[in-house]
């Protein structure tokens, strides 16, 4: 998935009715063993859903950014029990699954599912058939919304309609 610098837009975190998010993905297969850190081009998805998120007043768990990339690694009994914390926090869960699949992506999917989340969920676009069926499949049991792409920034308004869409789902289920 490439990520394009993100286009400008207008902070409306009411467009969402949620004031947090819990933004997973792949992280630790990412951090390179010299630099200690994930590269520039593997952190970017990541910081431009965070700028989008934050622009529009929501408040942003994310372990990358909190454990610098990848520069502060946390032990991990401390940053799954603070991972799994955040998600039961946070008002909507959205995650970039990984191609190869994240583990512990996975492990919060499960989190959220569980704990009832709103769940959007950004694939590939033309790669469903690397995604487990259980990724694919979630929908049967949780909140769930797809947005396939191929540019992280350009799917912005994508994103946002899916967040919209699994909140009020969820919301007239109940």
């Amino acid at each position: 998935m490439t990520t394009t610098a993100p286009r400008g837009g207008t902070p409306d975190s009411a467009c969402y009715d949620v004031s947090s998010v819990f933004l997973g993905g792949p992280f630790m297969g990412l951090v390179d063993s010299e630099s200690g850190r994930m590269s520039d081009r593997d952190c970017l998805p990541f910081a431009v859903l965070i700028e989008h998120f934050e622009r529009q007043g929501l408040h942003v768990y994310n372990a990358h950014r909190r454990e610098a990339w990848g520069a502060e690694v946390m032990p991990p009994d401390e940053c799954t029990a603070l991972d799994q914390k955040e998600i039961e926090k946070a008002d909507v869960f959205v995650a970039i699954p990984g191609i190869p699949p994240s583990p512990g992506t996975h492990i919060e999917m499960g989190w959220a599912s569980a704990f009832g989340k709103p769940i959007v969920l950004l694939l590939e676009e033309g790669k469903d058939e690397e995604y487990g069926f259980l990724v694919r499949g979630l929908r049967a049991v949780a909140t769930v919304e797809y947005v396939r792409c191929t540019d992280i920034a350009a799917a912005l308004p994508e994103v946002d309609a899916a967040i919209r869409r699994a909140v009020e789902r969820l919301r007239t289920a109940a």
